[in-house]
């Protein structure tokens, strides 16, 4: 069994180092960025921080080592998605990415994951999956996933139980990932206004708490949180309001003090790429 769902124990994770990573003008965040000179140095330590924080909470980190051919791999969640039979191995809008589907392939068959889906004709990004619970997936539709690929993967993984919910959303939040994030069984920060109505009734009948958040916040990564399991959850330090509302929520918060890598458009759930989660 590899991911049973998205808020139990994380057990082990696959990330990649952000050494050839620059602020191309790839999203709104970014494209705020593009004439910047990003400092290898310090978005070195700060995936260090990362990864250290992973090790201390138990979990296991794999790496896929990085490739000036493909920059953006430090957001390893991107590639696909993973549930507890396998993994799903996305399409990638813009071809900048596409060598990341060939070396994430490729590593996942080193660590013995089998691809049980893959999307051939649409558009996915693992930015956009997220478990709502063991048999219930949301896959966001912004800018990098479309109805075509979540009309794939609704296919191919309903046969194994799986209910597929498309949520729609405006184009500049990129991935749903940077809007909604659910961080324990039944508690969620997001930017509520920005989902659809439909969307929201869901999270109501699943009986989901919300930490609500204005749109800046998505774009200074309010939402992007990485739930660990046990009430833990990775965050930034400076989602000070956000933090503050998980911790009244009864859940322990750890604090990661990042900004550099932030400018390419991803936070702590965009580099990561859940392979174990009990």
């Amino acid at each position: 069994m590899f991911v049973k769902n998205g808020t139990g124990v994380l057990k082990k994770v696959l990330v990649s180092r952000p050494s050839y990573l620059k602020p191309a003008p790839i999203n709104e965040i970014a494209k705020k960025w593009k004439d910047t000179t990003m400092d290898v140095a310090l978005m070195e330590k700060e995936h260090k921080i990362l990864t250290d924080a992973y090790a201390a909470e138990g979990v296991e980190v794999e790496y896929l080592e990085a490739d000036p051919e493909r920059p953006n791999s430090v957001f390893a969640r991107d590639f696909g998605g993973c549930v507890k039979e396998g993994y799903i191995l996305g399409k990638f809008k813009l071809s900048m990415r596409d060598k990341e589907h060939v070396d994430y392939e490729k590593r996942m068959e080193e660590l013995g994951i089998p691809c049980i889906a893959r999307v051939d004709r649409g558009l996915f990004e693992g930015g956009d999956f997220m478990f709502m619970n063991e048999s219930t997936i949301a896959i966001g539709m912004a800018d990098r996933s479309n109805p075509e690929g979540v009309y794939e993967i609704r296919n191919q993984l309903e046969p194994l139980g799986y209910k597929i919910i498309g949520v729609p959303l405006n184009a500049a939040y990129l991935h749903l990932d940077m809007c909604f994030n659910l961080v324990d069984d039944h508690l969620a920060v997001t930017y509520a206004d920005g989902l659809p109505e439909d969307f929201r009734k869901t999270l109501k009948d699943m009986d989901i708490d919300l930490i609500e958040v204005d749109e800046e916040a998505i774009f200074l990564h309010g939402c992007n949180l990485q739930a660990l399991g046990d009430h833990r959850v990775l965050s930034l330090s400076r989602n000070t309001e956000v933090n503050r509302q998980l911790k009244d929520h009864g859940m322990r918060v750890i604090e990661l003090p990042i900004t550099e890598i932030l400018k390419a458009g991803g936070g702590p759930h965009c580099m990561t790429f859940p392979l174990i989660r009990e």
